[in-house]
């Protein structure tokens, strides 16, 4: 791949030394005598310490790469870190977002083109070797535009793939910025264009291969999966069904419009089409397993259009029943979803935060639409879409606790079964005010939210002797995931609970970084040194503090916006 110079510097971590700096408070070095060709693999690095250290009780280490080695260069995230860091009165907590805050653009932009170079377009990939017909089907019209314009790529951390979930949360918190640098706007309107031949191509998988005009080399999950329908591998890197990936396919188009005073650019035909993919998906999806209709034969088994079976010692790794999961009943409203957020496999398919989230994002996307003047009939069906799922969860989604009243369930299946826990990972029932479904003095939000933090409600809230927080299936019963307690700092207007939260999250935080998992007894045991999601959402909750209460974090309380 070509190194392209705009309003940013793009450079690809090599095998090598990262050379560490001061701060970034203080004038960033040339790189004089450093070589791109020198900078190591992050994942590597991320696991050691580097000076130099926080002046804190901690004394956390700089985590960010040398200046040449950055994925992705702007001045205006630089200004957020000196401006936020310089008004906190917490030196440690200061480097822990030093450190977070740029973790996305640091280290994980893979490929960025702003789509004026040569042969960044379809005949560029062509020449690649991809096959660009959909293998959903399509003529060659429908190609036109396949890879055109800005596009971007972009890792979760030690897989070279990309996640729509997690590529769209860890954009999240420089999406304010948009307006003010056209790099990071064309790096977000690039990650639009990318999502969107993702979408178009496999929208029913969750993480997918550098994009063909990259020239980037594909990697493989070493799974032997058998799915319906098919996908590409060369194009696809895993493939189970998440809908909460969809909504944050549309979450980053909202985002961006809402945070640039309206921009549409992303709203071409390609955008478009991917749009009206994932509208087929929400048809198929929505389908019971059962048929309903008496005259077809007295309720036969209808199999569903997506079926995932991996060979796997872990039951959350695949489905059941040869790969459908089990059985959902007809006339909810709801949507399936065979995966949770955490990638592990749904128990009943009602995956309750993925439907909330896409009912809201459903919404924002028909007043998008709207106010460009543009397909007001789709427009029109989105909100119908968004009111139904809306209308199956309150129905469905909502269980009477004999101890907590009325609580939304994690999952349902329309027969009156319900899954009640929570997972760490976003959209998760804790963020349901995040995402925009209710305030957060909702009563049913209210009672929920008391039922997930307490071990009597929610089996996977953990706790030990140095940590505690919701976990998840997926890294066991020990380790609670950070994330969790950002998340529940967000939603908190307790000035307490909020410092509690943040304090847990900076003490296990020993390697200046934010990692996936924690052992509750143990803060050195712990899953991904380098896990740019969530040192994102760390930055977010910085960034909300700065804003809802800066008080808890900075020496004079004066609140602090982007």
């Amino acid at each position: 791949m070509a190194i392209h110079h705009s309003l940013q510097l793009l450079l690809l971590p090599l095998a090598g030394i990262w050379v560490s700096y001061a701060s970034a408070q203080q004038p960033e070095p040339s790189g004089a005598g450093m070589n791109a060709d020198a900078c190591p693999n992050y994942a590597e690095y991320s696991k050691h310490p580097h000076p130099p250290l926080s002046e804190g009780p901690l004394a956390l280490p700089f985590q960010r790469p040398d200046a040449v080695c950055r994925t992705f260069r702007s001045d205006e995230i630089e200004r957020v870190i000196r401006d936020v860091t310089s008004r906190m009165k917490d030196p440690d907590l200061a480097r822990l977002f030093e450190n977070t805050f740029p973790s996305t653009t640091d280290t994980t932009i893979k490929f960025h083109t702003d789509g004026t170079d040569a042969g960044a377009g379809a005949g560029a990939g062509a020449a690649a070797g991809f096959p660009f017909r959909s293998i959903y089907g399509g003529d060659e019209d429908e190609d036109e535009g396949m890879w055109q314009g800005p596009q971007s790529f972009i890792v979760t951390g030690d897989i070279t793939a990309e996640w729509l979930r997690d590529s769209t949360n860890q954009l999240s918190p420089i999406q304010p910025l948009a307006k003010k640098d056209p790099a990071i706007y064309k790096l977000i309107l690039g990650a639009i264009n990318t999502q969107s031949e993702y979408v178009i191509q496999s929208p029913y998988c969750n993480a997918f291969q550098p994009p063909p005009i990259s020239n980037l080399p594909v990697s493989h999950n070493g799974q032997d999966d058998s799915v319906h329908p098919a996908y590409e591998p060369s194009f696809v890197f895993e493939c189970k069904y998440e809908l909460d990936s969809l909504a944050h396919f549309l979450a980053l188009a909202n985002d961006l419009h809402a945070h640039t005073g309206g921009s549409t650019e992303f709203l071409h035909a390609r955008w478009l089409k991917a749009l009206d993919t994932l509208l087929g998906v929400l048809e198929q999806q929505s389908q019971s397993t059962f048929d309903p209709d008496p005259g077809s034969g007295s309720g036969r088994f209808v199999r569903n259009e997506y079926t995932f079976q991996r060979p796997a010692r872990t039951g959350t790794e695949t489905l059941n029943l040869d790969g459908v999961g089990n059985p959902l009943n007809w006339g909810t409203g709801l949507v399936r979803s065979a995966f949770r957020p955490s990638d592990d496999a749904t128990i009943l398919g009602f995956f309750v935060p993925a439907n909330a989230m896409m009912a809201v994002e459903l919404n924002r996307t028909a007043a998008v639409l709207d106010g460009a003047g543009k397909a007001a009939g789709l427009a029109d069906k989105l909100r119908a879409w968004s009111r139904t799922i809306s209308d199956g969860i309150w129905e469905h989604g909502v269980v009477k606790h004999r101890k907590y009243g009325d609580v939304f369930a994690y999952e349902v299946d329309g027969y009156g079964s319900s899954v009640l826990m929570d997972d760490a990972n976003y959209p998760s029932l804790l963020a349901l005010p995040l995402m925009g479904f209710v305030d957060a003095g909702n009563e049913v939000y209210q009672n929920t939210r008391r039922m997930l933090l307490e071990k009597e409600g929610n089996p996977y809230y953990l706790t030990g002797r140095e940590f505690r927080g919701i976990g998840g299936p997926h890294v066991g019963l020990l380790n609670a995931w950070p994330m969790s307690l950002l998340i529940q700092a967000q939603t908190s207007d307790d000035d307490d609970e909020i410092k509690e939260c943040i304090d847990l999250v900076l003490n296990s935080a020993k390697l200046g970084l934010v990692h996936e998992s924690v052992n509750v007894n143990h803060l050195t045991s712990y899953t991904r040194s380098w896990f740019a999601w969530a040192n994102g959402v760390f930055a977010a909750t910085i960034l909300d503090m700065a804003k809802r209460k800066p008080h808890l974090i900075f020496t004079e309380p004066t609140p602090y916006e982007m």
